[in-house]
């Protein structure tokens, strides 16, 4: 069975619920404060393994409590193993500001993740073999990501993108991609074409060999082999978005590690994202073990 192997950013998030964004100089109360693990390269691995994908995964984490606490609850979860990359000084964090209908804002701080090195994300790739998944996304360096990239591309594995958050261009990546997978806005950054079907089909022109346009409640386009197709979004009341894309991507590769086709894993995958929208928060969103595998169940 193929491997999936997510390299990127491991963190601790702090959500609030917001009545709106706070205007320039202005302090609001929110309300509902949590915390929990997170970073788009941890929810991803934690969504990969739980869909029953033998997944490893390595993030960069501070030498303090944060750190200690990220390794302890990933060592609970089955399927996975972590990789930390310690680095001096504090763990990544990002704060969370969520709205009554539930969309989000977030700051992420994250020179743990800026200070994840060429080498490191090389020699991680490097234990991937033909036919396995390498997941990756916005949140390191250009550089250290493209190495990874090489790495994984240079030993048969396939290459899966998120570029989000978009802070460096993207473009010299996508030529080292298989499958990239962008949001709405992500794809309008990237492709300079704010219509998502001319979006697709110029990032596929740039190298993608296949593009997934996430598009929220619109569901989501795929652009490959020079088609472009519409995936229906699953109906569910929205409450928190936070973690959807990140719900996606993971679903996405665990689905595709186990021998399914495109269709079917971008199938599950808008399920499972389906699941996480009707929860406020992220890492807390994300769909349990069980909630993944009766998924399995009803897409069959």
């Amino acid at each position: 069975m193929a491997k999936v192997l997510v390299l990127g950013n491991a963190g601790l998030d702090i959500s609030l619920q917001m009545p709106r964004l706070p205007e320039r100089g202005e302090t609001l109360l929110g309300d509902g404060a949590m915390r929990a693990p997170g970073g788009k390269g941890l929810n991803q691995a934690v969504v990969a393994a739980r869909a029953g994908a033998d997944t490893r995964f390595a993030g960069p984490i501070g030498n303090d409590g944060m750190g200690e606490e990220i390794i302890r609850i990933l060592g609970a979860e089955q399927n996975l193993v972590f990789e930390p990359q310690r680095s001096e000084g504090s763990s990544d964090f990002s704060l969370l500001m969520v709205l009554p209908d539930g969309e989000n804002s977030i700051v992420t701080a994250g020179a743990c993740a800026a200070a994840f090195s060429q080498e490191a994300a090389s020699r991680f790739a490097a234990n991937t073999e033909a036919g396995d998944l390498f997941l990756a996304q916005g949140n390191l360096t250009q550089e250290t990501t493209l190495a990874g990239f090489k790495a994984a591309r240079d030993r048969g594995a396939y290459t899966v993108f998120n570029p989000a958050p978009i802070w460096w261009d993207a473009t010299p990546l996508l030529a080292h991609c298989d499958i990239l997978v962008v949001n709405r806005g992500e794809a309008d950054a990237i492709s300079g074409l704010d219509d998502p079907r001319a979006a697709a089909a110029r990032l596929h022109e740039r190298g993608a060999r296949t593009t997934i346009i996430t598009l929220g409640g619109d569901g989501c386009l795929v652009h490959s082999s020079g088609t472009t197709r519409h995936h229906e979004a699953i109906a569910v009341k929205v409450r928190d978005t936070t973690g959807c894309g990140d719900t996606f991507c993971g679903a996405l590769c665990a689905t595709l590690s186990l021998g399914h086709s495109l269709e079917k894993a971008i199938a599950y995958a808008q399920s499972a994202a389906s699941i996480t929208a009707t929860r406020p928060g992220a890492f807390r969103a994300l769909p349990s073990p069980a909630e993944l595998s009766a998924l399995c169940k009803t897409e069959a």
